[in-house]
């Protein structure tokens, strides 16, 4: 293999790595905006919660139906 020929193998990696690197920051974006998401909906749940509480319609502790 000479010089050229190595020279191509290493850019041709270095694109492949660019390429996964690029795949794994929109992934990254892609959690970090689903967690966010998450968060809210849990903030927004603990809060009727406990305006539910607060209002003496605390939530009922029955069992699932397929219990």
């Amino acid at each position: 293999m000479d010089h050229e020929d190595r020279f191509v193998s290493i850019e041709i990696k270095l694109a492949q790595q660019e390429d996964l690197v690029d795949e794994l920051n929109k992934t990254i974006y892609r959690q970090e905006r689903r967690i966010d998401q998450l968060e809210a909906m849990v903030t927004k749940m603990a809060e009727h919660v406990r305006t539910l509480r607060d209002a003496g319609q605390a939530p009922l502790n029955e069992p699932p139906p397929h219990y």
